[in-house]
């Protein structure tokens, strides 16, 4: 298990990566100045918060935690949410709360993963500040704006952190660099139209959901971009050949796509994709028993 490095990206702000960044391994952030500290995500088990919380107090000290954002619903993400202090004020979107609310992983996971995760913590906290379109925080005199793209793409209640002063972006996960996206539980319509979006902050500095900061985003978007479309092109041929999404995700050649983690995410993002054309919800479950069967067995998790 990769620990987390807490890297300076700009000042004040700092990156908290933690490889390899493949499930459940995701990165997260921190926005000081003066006496007070903002957290951007948290992670998904109980040791992996604990050390970035200490990280966080190496390079802040005692200052308090103001506010803590969560960029979107996923576990890994918000799970260590629980071990802030009970005066943190967290901020997300209304479909994040509302996900954490009903969020049945955290206490009673399929055994989809392998090994599946010791997560540590027994019940979610979700936000109770909540960003609609968009909202601004202020951590001492740092200005930190939260925003939601309009439309789902990674999920339905993505928000990026944006610090106009630094040109740092926190993504979540409109972005994995050199990882397989994912949009499930969000949109290929939406995730493709998030890449202009992301692209007009003019961020001189990104930070993923999952992989590398990245300082020059326009070859990852590139990459997001034709990720998206392969997909897009491999469900509508095989939507019209009558074949499921996993006959046409097994059938299928990754070509410069394979060599990234988490391969099998090409069966939930076809499974994402035949929902859209058919304009109904997705399946969840048989999203991710399809991706098992895909991948020979439980996905691999090294959480």
């Amino acid at each position: 298990m990769g620990d987390g490095v807490l890297t300076g990206i700009g000042e004040g702000v700092h990156a908290w990566v933690q490889p390899d960044g493949t499930w459940w391994i995701n990165n997260a952030g921190m926005v000081c100045d003066g006496d007070e500290v903002a957290l951007i995500d948290t992670c998904a088990t109980r040791k992996r918060t604990e050390r970035f919380l200490a990280a966080v107090r190496e390079v802040a000290g005692p200052a308090p935690i103001r506010f803590a954002v969560n960029t979107h619903l996923h576990g890994d993400h918000c799970y260590g949410n629980a071990l802030l202090p009970a005066e943190t004020a967290i901020a997300g979107h209304s479909k994040t709360r509302d996900g954490l609310l009903a969020d049945v992983l955290l206490t009673a996971a399929p055994p989809v993963w392998s090994p599946m995760p010791d997560f540590g913590v027994d019940a979610v906290r979700p936000p109770t500040v909540i960003v609609d379109s968009s909202l601004t925080l202020y951590v001492g005199e740092r200005r930190v704006e939260l925003v939601h793209p309009g439309y789902a793409a990674h999920t339905e209640g993505d928000v990026v952190a944006w610090l106009p002063d630094s040109g740092v972006l926190f993504a979540g996960d409109l972005l994995f660099h050199g990882i397989t996206p994912m949009i499930l539980m969000g949109s290929l319509a939406g995730a493709l139209r998030s890449l202009r979006w992301l692209a007009d902050f003019g961020a001189a500095t990104v930070v993923p959901g999952h992989g590398p900061v990245i300082h020059d985003l326009a070859p990852v978007l590139d990459a997001h971009e034709r990720y998206y479309r392969f997909i897009e092109a491999t469900a509508v041929a095989g939507r019209a050949a009558g074949k499921s999404p996993l006959a046409v995700a097994t059938d299928a050649d990754l070509g410069e796509f394979a060599d990234w983690p988490d391969p099998e995410r090409v069966v939930l993002n076809l499974h994402r994709a035949y929902a859209d054309l058919d304009g109904r919800p997705v399946d969840l479950v048989g999203a991710l028993t399809d991706a098992i069967t895909w991948n020979g067995g439980p996905l691999h998790c090294a959480v």
